[in-house]
């Protein structure tokens, strides 16, 4: 009888190790769930930020938030998909909650900003990036700097911003760009057209800074397009702002010359340039 509780014991505590082990297991089972749901929630996350239809990541992270409204990275994630939808009116008050939430950045404050120039508070976006420490130094901030600093017409600040921002970036072509067109804003061609040179050293297809460069040897009266890489449908536009920008300077034969020549080049009808070619042409005959 005595073996038998002895046995019993045994047995006993050999099954609670067992179910001790059970429920431990089950714990592991759980803990790593949870990380993988969290790894794929973040990898969703990226995914809607960067690839998805700009709209639909509003929908999903609008969604995220209301079922958890504490959560700072799918706040962030609302406040930055409003920006990639195009919807910055919205994107200003989803971030100004964010900058408010525990575990809000100082990247957030220039987004912020950011959302505030698109909406063309200034003076709000300029009281923002005041209220960012100097030492956060970031090209998103340094640019919106500059665009702050233009808007003031504060040339000396613009152009020693978009310095700052320009080593600050491995893909500076739109920021040369931008300074380039503040360039061209002052008056001062030569510069503005060497900017947009250097933009385009940068990213070829840039065809902003291309039409841009042509903006800046027209108002020099240089009517030549400049050597750089460019499309048959291109070339016709650019022949078209060149033209306009003679016409505009009373250079109107050279400037008909041209939108002939866009016409021309044009693989398609160029409803633009033959408009303005006709509205030329009935002016010189009335």
């Amino acid at each position: 009888m005595r073996q038998f509780k002895i046995l019993f014991l045994c047995l006993s505590g050999t099954a609670f190790l067992a179910a001790c082990d059970k429920n431990a297991d089950s714990d592991e089972v759980n803990r790593a769930m949870q990380n993988v749901n969290v790894v794929d929630e973040s990898n969703l996350n990226d995914i809607m930020l960067s690839v998805a239809d700009p709209n639909e990541a509003v929908t999903y992270f609008k969604r995220a938030t209301d079922d958890q409204p504490d959560r700072t990275d799918l706040q962030r994630g609302l406040a930055q998909s409003l920006i990639r939808a195009k919807r910055p009116s919205e994107a200003v008050p989803a971030y100004e909650k964010l900058v408010e939430m525990e575990g809000a950045t100082n990247e957030d404050k220039v987004g912020l900003a950011d959302a505030l120039i698109r909406t063309d508070d200034w003076k709000r976006a300029k009281a923002t990036l005041d209220a960012v420490p100097p030492t956060h130094e970031t090209f998103k901030r340094y640019r919106l700097e500059a665009m702050v600093a233009d808007s003031e017409e504060d040339w000396e600040k613009a152009d020693s911003f978009y310095e700052i921002a320009a080593g600050l970036t491995t893909k500076p072509a739109g920021l040369l760009n931008n300074w380039g067109y503040s360039k061209l804003t002052r008056g001062d061609y030569s510069e503005a057209e060497r900017l947009f040179s250097e933009a385009l050293k940068q990213d070829r297809k840039l065809f902003t800074a291309k039409n841009n460069m042509v903006l800046a040897r027209g108002a020099q009266r240089n009517y030549n397009l400049p050597v750089m890489p460019m499309e048959q449908t291109e070339r016709a536009e650019l022949l078209h702002t060149l033209a306009m920008s003679a016409i505009k300077q009373g250079d109107v034969e050279i400037g008909k010359g041209l939108l002939r020549e866009a016409v021309d080049t044009h693989p398609q009808h160029f409803e633009a340039a033959v408009r303005s070619l006709r509205a030329l042409e009935s002016n010189v005959s009335n």
